[in-house]
């Protein structure tokens, strides 16, 4: 799973689809030993991890916002092609 960015203990990282049209676009957030998966349209995690750190969380929320169209892009390149961009952290 190639890494987009890392910020603030937090690394984004994104799977290779291989072209599966009935998946959501997502990501998926790793910090520390906790993982879980993000909603790319509403920034929203995806089921419910309440080990995953709420103040994280809200920071990958806000991350996502600010990035949608390049997360977007990033999922149609790594389906499509297999390739993929880095994305500025949060700042």
């Amino acid at each position: 799973m190639p890494t987009l960015s890392l910020f603030n203990g937090i690394m984004i990282k994104m799977n290779k689809e291989g072209g599966a049209q009935h998946h959501k676009p997502h990501l998926h957030a790793i910090c520390a030993e906790y993982e879980a998966p993000f909603d790319i349209e509403t920034g929203d995690m995806l089921g419910s991890n309440p080990q995953f750190p709420s103040d994280k969380a809200a920071l990958v929320k806000a991350w996502i916002i600010l990035h949608r169209e390049d997360l977007m892009a990033n999922w149609k390149l790594l389906s499509d092609e297999g390739q993929f961009f880095k994305i500025e952290p949060l700042r």
